[in-house]
């Protein structure tokens, strides 16, 4: 029995199912209440500095701040994280997927308190969450604002060229948000991606030997001891065998009567 069927035993019971509705609801709730100015959405996000001061909220409430952006796009990417982390739970399971959460959570959070006047995002979380599934599910093809056509691998190939760049062009809190959620995916996803890439080496040396096969062509049937001609050089030719030679060695017409005949203690004689 592995560790995480351990885990799901004991603490089974006390996962949050369909959790990442409830970070839907959430981001949905502070985005409407914030665009009409029922609370201040600045309060909600986490600053170490202000927690250390006593806003012990803001630990809990960042996990709620949507995106900043057009309300379309809001709508799409809650919309994805909704599809992605509903589809990673059932695949996973309630308890992974909410160790999964947790331990993107806690390395956030973690990291965040080394610059305390920064401001850290919920955003790589989810993030991490979408290359896990894009990981699982390279080929699923998604309408990107319910039109355009493209597979998810795509996307993610995407992803990790911008949080490539933005870990080399951000702050020192934007690397550590960054490098933390890559932490988490590696943490969850690193055996399946050694599979992967032993997987990806061996189908490479096979394609690789076929290669060199059709190459080189087919082998010859037939080759003469004397003089290397073949039935594939010179298939007009009536190869032989020497019975008087030890073991089978092939003779091409000019040389079955002319040659030295082959002995088993590696001599030859006439």
């Amino acid at each position: 029995m592995s560790w995480m069927q351990k885990l799901e035993r004991r603490l089974g019971p006390l996962a949050i199912v369909n959790i990442t509705m409830y970070i839907v609801i959430g981001q949905t709730f502070v985005y409407l209440t914030t665009l009409f100015g029922l609370i201040d959405g600045s309060r909600l996000m986490l600053v170490p500095a202000l927690v250390m001061q006593g806003e012990w909220w803001r630990l809990l409430t960042f996990v709620a701040d949507p995106p900043s952006a057009h309300w379309l796009f809001i709508a799409f990417a809650l919309y994805f994280l909704y599809l992605t982390g509903n589809a990673l739970e059932a695949q996973w399971g309630a308890l992974r997927f909410n160790l999964f959460l947790f331990i993107g959570y806690v390395l956030t959070v973690g990291t965040a308190f080394i610059t305390p006047y920064g401001v850290a995002s919920n955003l790589f979380i989810a993030g991490s969450i979408f290359l896990a599934f894009a990981h699982l599910h390279p080929n699923y093809t998604m309408y990107v604002f319910l039109v355009l056509p493209i597979q998810i691998k795509w996307l993610a190939l995407l992803t990790w060229i911008f949080l490539v760049f933005t870990f080399f062009t951000g702050d020192l809190a934007t690397r550590l948000a960054i490098a933390s959620s890559l932490v988490n995916f590696f943490l969850f996803m690193g055996r399946d991606l050694w599979l992967s890439l032993r997987d990806g080496q061996r189908r490479m040396a096979s394609q690789t030997r076929r290669i060199v096969v059709e190459r080189s062509g087919p082998e010859a049937r037939h080759q003469c001891l004397i003089c290397k001609r073949t039935d594939l050089t010179n298939p007009e030719l009536d190869f032989r065998y020497c019975s008087k030679c030890a073991g089978d060695q092939c003779y091409c017409p000019d040389h079955i009567r002319n040659h030295e005949h082959v002995l088993t203690d590696g001599h030859e004689k006439k």
